[in-house]
């Protein structure tokens, strides 16, 4: 995802420095290619040879080190930077990052350095909110810096407050979100729906189906990873939402329909993956189990047919794509929901096929549009998701 990109990833003092290990490694697993700054203190904390043996470069420590290839060192870094992340931020590192001060090879390599730059502060709870470190960070945003908001939690001195350094993941889809694609849905609103909707039946039981999310979320992480506004109506999932996107959580059909109703004019694309199930149980009043001859039987009503309502309300310019899972006649099938729906775009997938469908992390799809099929091999969800997004793109 990250090949042919180069990260600086500068080092400050502080007990935090072990996440960035895990950052530095996760980057280059990424495709990065990953260059890290120390500040003098921070060898207290971590040997250099940790980050030199995980990007397969030596760190800079010393302005005045002689033991490199000719260049400018500093100068040369800070040209080929994509993006620039000091993580962990000290207080001490931001205030001279906010004045600039540049006394070490950290400061100097980034005060050089043009790319987009973030800081993820970590320190005590009451250094993180003493006015002149909240001043200096006021001053880096003026100065374009992402802020990597700190989290509450246990720190170092077993005090319970702000200042802990986020997770690793959270601080690589940082990096991630900045640099990994072109931003060509920038200004784009895009609305997305995931999951498997619930109709409750009585308090205890529902009726559902097995989407897990996935492919929807993945199409919401790839739009927002291209510079959309994303908004994801979101039923019950098996993973976590992407980061950066707005989750709406609902439950029913009838909860998503009037979400969807509410937002539908403001976007720009209408992607709808959620898998919503088809009936209700007419009133939760007249829902419970009934035996009759020997069956178990529920009275049931059709839900709103969503993508639907999407299609006919859909106003000029608007980009709608919905999901089709069949077990049979795939294409046939999808292709008749294609024109009834009034969509730019059908992905359809079989249930018959391995590693497609619901709960995997791969899909095979065929892109149905009215100009034609186009099938995709088998590849990960979120590949997938990029390619609809491309074709959607040009409609």
């Amino acid at each position: 995802m990250l090949k042919g990109k180069t990260v600086l990833l500068g080092v400050s003092s502080s007990i935090a420095v072990y996440k960035a290990c895990n950052v530095a490694r996760m980057l280059t697993k990424l495709g990065a290619d990953v260059h890290v700054a120390m500040t003098p203190n921070s060898l207290n904390f971590v040997h250099p040879l940790t980050f030199e043996t995980l990007t397969q470069h030596k760190c800079l420590i010393d302005t005045f080190d002689r033991n490199f290839e000719y260049s400018v060192e500093h100068v040369s870094i800070a040209k080929k930077a994509d993006i620039a992340v000091v993580a962990p931020a000290s207080a001490n590192v931001i205030g001279k990052l906010a004045n600039g001060i540049a006394d070490d090879m950290l400061t100097t390599t980034f005060m050089a350095c043009t790319c987009k730059k973030l800081a993820a502060p970590a320190m005590n709870h009451n250094m993180y909110h003493n006015p002149a470190v909240q001043d200096n960070l006021e001053k880096l945003r003026r100065y374009g810096w992402g802020i990597i908001e700190p989290v509450r939690g246990m720190l170092a001195n077993r005090d319970i407050g702000d200042g802990k350094l986020p997770s690793e993941e959270v601080i690589v889809e940082h990096i991630v979100r900045e640099i990994a694609f072109e931003k060509d849905l920038a200004g784009k609103k895009v609305l997305v729906t995931a999951g498997a909707t619930r109709e409750a039946i009585d308090p205890v039981r529902f009726i559902t189906n097995h989407s897990s999310g996935k492919m929807g979320f993945a199409v919401a992480r790839a739009a927002m990873l291209r510079g959309a506004d994303v908004t994801v109506i979101a039923a019950h999932t098996d993973v976590e939402p992407p980061m950066f996107v707005n989750v709406v959580p609902v439950q029913s059909a009838a909860d998503m329909f009037a979400a969807v109703r509410e937002r539908l004019a403001e976007s720009d694309i209408v992607i709808k993956a959620a898998a919503v199930a088809d009936y209700t149980p007419a009133s939760v009043a007249d829902s419970k189990l009934k035996k009759s001859d020997g069956d178990m039987s529920i009275p049931l009503v059709r839900t709103t047919d969503i993508l639907k309502y999407i299609g006919e309300n859909r106003r000029e310019g608007q980009v709608v794509c919905g999901f089709s899972m069949e077990t049979d006649n795939v294409i046939e099938n999808s292709r008749r929901k294609l024109a009834a729906k009034n969509c730019d775009m059908i992905c359809a997938n079989s249930l018959r096929k391995a590693g497609a469908g619901f709960g995997t992390d791969t899909n095979i799809i065929t892109l149905i549009t009215k100009d034609g099929d186009e099938e995709l091999e088998l590849m990960s969800k979120f590949d997938a998701a990029n390619i609809i997004l491309d074709r959607l793109k040009t409609i």
